[in-house]
């Protein structure tokens, strides 16, 4: 191969997050031989065969993962910071939709309400929780992850407060297709709802100016102001663009399970999200962004927890085990060891990043 072809490989900031996510794959394999082995088999009577198997598993519960973390990017981007109460927001629309969906059997006088119309409402509220950190941060100038500790802290007991203390049990039916199968389909929702999003964030960002705009504030948010973008709007936009992302993850998480339980839903998915992030490359710091990158994150952060299910690691070891593959990860993908494997290959030519 060239050397400039190679020089090239090294310099595209999805080989890193590629590389990592064959490596985690690879050890799926060597651990399990059964990894690629997927069948048809009716689960629930009455809906039809469902495809089954390790790889429609990491795509069903890395689901969430991936959708919090689109509004994650979006989010760092713009910001140079990161979101930590999307969790939070994930039970918080969760608890909305719940209690509009199920008002007449709690103390409230909330009527059972339509399904469309109690999602929307979900959704509506993670905007708001969304709109909320954007104001913190783009109005009174509070550091991101500062700013959005408030709900990080306070927003699983203003879910509490909204379901009256209990766990909301969702009965209807057509609700919980969200979050396993719906009638006949051979795939589960959460991997259809998940194909749909990512298509409308990128069509969102890269048919409109939206994406440019997010890029440019996050690099220098004053002089984007000298060329007549408003910053402080834009801020706004991605974190209430990572609200309604969360509010969506919440709604599949409490469909999949049935119920909202405000302690459970969504618990330490803003630091995998953070994870994701940074794992696809992008810069914590704000400015350039990759969605891609960011998915590629995501799937190596739920293949690894995958592996290590396989392993037979048990639930309360998992992230001592986790943290210490993350680490060696963010090792491998940081700026120092990249420019050194640069200097291996291009003696001459600096960090890979140039």
């Amino acid at each position: 191969m060239p050397k400039q072809s190679l020089k090239n490989i090294l310099n595209n900031p999805l080989f890193l997050p590629l590389v990592l996510l064959f490596l985690t794959l690879a050890v799926n394999v060597l651990v399990n031989e059964n990894f690629f082995n997927m069948e048809l088999r009716e689960v629930t009577p009455g809906y039809g065969p469902l495809l089954l198997g390790y790889i429609p598993d990491i795509l069903h519960f890395g689901s969430q993962l991936v959708i919090v973390t689109l509004g994650m990017t979006l989010v760092t981007a713009a910001s140079g910071g990161q979101d930590i109460s999307v969790g939070a927001i994930m039970a918080i629309s969760a608890s909305f939709c719940g209690l509009m969906l199920n008002g007449d059997n709690y103390r409230s006088e909330v009527f059972a309400s339509p399904l469309l119309l109690a999602m929307l409402v979900g959704l509506l509220a993670g905007a708001v929780c969304g709109l909320f950190n954007g104001f913190l941060v783009a109005v009174l100038k509070i550091q991101p992850m500062i700013a959005t500790l408030v709900l990080f802290t306070a927003g699983r007991s203003l879910s509490k407060l909204i379901t009256y203390g209990q766990a909301v049990y969702i009965m209807n039916p057509v609700y919980k297709w969200l979050g396993f199968q719906l009638p006949k389909v051979p795939i589960t929702t959460t991997i259809i709802v998940t194909i749909v999003v990512i298509i409308l964030v990128f069509l969102l960002v890269k048919l409109t100016s939206l994406g440019l705009y997010i890029q440019s504030v996050g690099i220098n948010a004053s002089a984007s102001r000298l060329v007549g973008l408003n910053s402080t709007a834009i801020k706004i936009i991605a974190f209430v663009l990572c609200g309604v992302l969360a509010g969506i993850a919440g709604l599949m998480g409490s469909s999949a399970v049935g119920k909202v339980e405000s302690n459970e839903l969504g618990l330490g998915i803003e630091l995998n999200a953070i994870l994701s992030v940074a794992l696809g490359g992008n810069m914590l710091g704000g400015g350039e962004f990759s969605l891609t990158g960011s998915i590629i994150g995501a799937y190596t952060v739920q293949i690894i927890t995958t592996t290590l299910l396989n392993m037979n690691v048990r639930a309360d070891q998992l992230n001592a085990y986790k943290a210490v593959i993350i680490a060696i990860i963010i090792i491998v993908n940081s700026e120092v060891v990249r420019t050194k494997i640069s200097n291996v290959f291009f003696p001459s030519s600096g960090s890979v990043s140039e």
